[in-house]
């Protein structure tokens, strides 16, 4: 049975983890969003962490109120949580660590019919990501 949650443990927080994905990391664009990730050969063993970790701004020029990002912000974690568990099996089984950082780059309030949408194109790109990735090495 599949679990669709977002804990403590799926979320990308560490400050030096962040910085290091906005130096180190590459990015696609999956237009509203802009996303930076780092894609790792080996699982980092930490044994607290998962295999996945996720984050997603918004920013505040676009978006004067606290009110707006905060409401992009959830509805990208919703889509994100619903849409995570073929990625996260995908990874495991080539033991990748992937961390993924969501920046919503649009001017206006998405819809989540759009946003649910656009993560769920993201997550594929990646999916196809891991497998190149599994290929070259093997």
């Amino acid at each position: 049975m599949k679990q669709f949650t977002l804990g403590k443990t799926e979320r990308l927080k560490s400050r030096k983890q962040i910085e290091r994905l906005f130096k180190e990391g590459k990015t696609i664009t999956v237009t509203p969003f802009k996303i930076f990730y780092i894609l790792e050969n080996e699982m980092i063993t930490v044994p607290a962490t998962s295999n996945l970790l996720f984050g997603i701004g918004a920013g505040t020029k676009n978006f004067k109120k606290a009110v707006d990002r905060n409401r992009i912000k959830r509805l990208a974690r919703e889509a994100y949580r619903l849409q995570k568990n073929e990625l996260k099996e995908k990874l495991m089984q080539k033991n990748l660590q992937l961390n993924i950082f969501f920046i919503y780059t649009g001017k206006e309030l998405p819809l989540y019919n759009l946003v649910f949408e656009k993560i769920g194109m993201a997550l594929q790109k990646f999916i196809k990501i891991a497998d190149e990735i599994a290929q070259t090495n093997t």
